[in-house]
């Protein structure tokens, strides 16, 4: 049975997430401390005491839900379970930072440093209000992206997050993506919701923090990984650090391209799929777009034990 390990992206933060990992496991703990020491400040109390509010903000969530997420991984990894037998590693959008770093390509602390700075740039690409972004239900991606360009009429609007068969997320001006919405409606989308995000993540609106995280990568060391990353941009496995550091400044505008990524790992013979860190949404995916995978998700002490078996 080959397996991959999959990371999620911006949406599954919640309070006190990780926190039980970081009881049971002391490397999971090492993970919190050195992402809090690569900030400079207590990231860790601000996951597991803060409000919700606080850490939603982009350049608070990413950089925490990756930690988490590694946290994870090391307990896994210390009860035995890391990259061995594993086939590929992806990741949602910001996720796939935390699948460089579980699989060596990327140090946690750079990571850590490079979602902070990625959070903010993507905050302040678009002021507060201008741009937004909606989950079109029962369309799928052709669809999708065919409504977008309907209805962007000069200005942004594109499919942002091909996420499974009936579910293609659009980003880009406000107005625009209003009008998709309806436009949705019109031609059979089951539903068209309004997603509570901060700024229109993967889209053209995106390019100047683009240009922030070319600078900022292009200073990054970025290694061959233990195993391929199948990555948003390609939807196919990587292993090269300059294409890695390339895709990851194109991610940022780029269309996250989740179902073709797992299908790609299904087609390559992966049949399991272990979604490491905060919720279940990735997991809930994969069952949509390969009925037949086995899914499993790593996020408390009991999770890894269960894992274990």
């Amino acid at each position: 049975m080959s397996r991959a390990y999959v990371f999620p992206g911006q949406g599954a933060q919640v309070i006190g997430m990780g926190a039980a990992l970081a009881e049971a496991f002391p490397a999971a703990r090492a993970v919190f401390d050195e992402v809090d020491a690569a900030l400079g400040e207590k990231l860790s109390s601000l996951i597991w005491e803060g409000d919700a509010e606080t850490l939603t903000r982009t350049e608070n969530a990413q950089p925490a839900l990756m930690a988490t997420s590694l946290a994870a991984f090391r307990a896994l990894e210390s009860e035995g379970l890391g990259l061995e037998g594993v086939a590929f590693v992806a990741g949602h959008s910001l996720g796939e930072y935390s699948a460089l770093c579980a699989a060596g390509a990327l140090g946690l602390s750079d990571a850590a440093r490079l979602l902070r700075l990625r959070g903010r740039a993507m905050q302040e690409a678009v002021p507060a209000g201008q741009g937004a972004m909606a989950a079109l239900l029962g369309v799928d991606f052709a669809a999708a992206a065919a409504i977008a360009a309907d209805a962007a009429q000069g200005e942004v609007c594109q499919a942002a997050n091909d996420n499974d068969p009936a579910q293609v997320v659009i980003s880009g001006h406000a107005a625009a993506v209003e009008r998709a919405m309806t436009l949705a409606k019109e031609r059979g989308a089951k539903r068209a919701v309004a997603l509570p995000v901060s700024a229109p993540f993967h889209c053209a609106l995106m390019q100047p923090a683009a240009e922030t995280m070319h600078a900022a990568l292009a200073e990054a060391r970025i290694v061959a990984p233990a195993v391929p990353v199948v990555t948003n941009v390609t939807a196919a496995p990587e292993s090269d650090p300059e294409r890695i550091r390339t895709l990851l400044v194109e991610q940022v505008t780029g269309s996250v391209r989740w179902r073709e990524s797992v299908a790609a790992m299904a087609g390559l013979g992966v049949t399991e799929f272990w979604e490491i860190g905060a919720g279940k949404a990735l997991s809930g995916m994969i069952r949509r777009i390969d009925k037949g995978a086995a899914t499993r998700a790593i996020g408390t002490p009991e999770d890894v034990a269960a894992a274990k078996g």
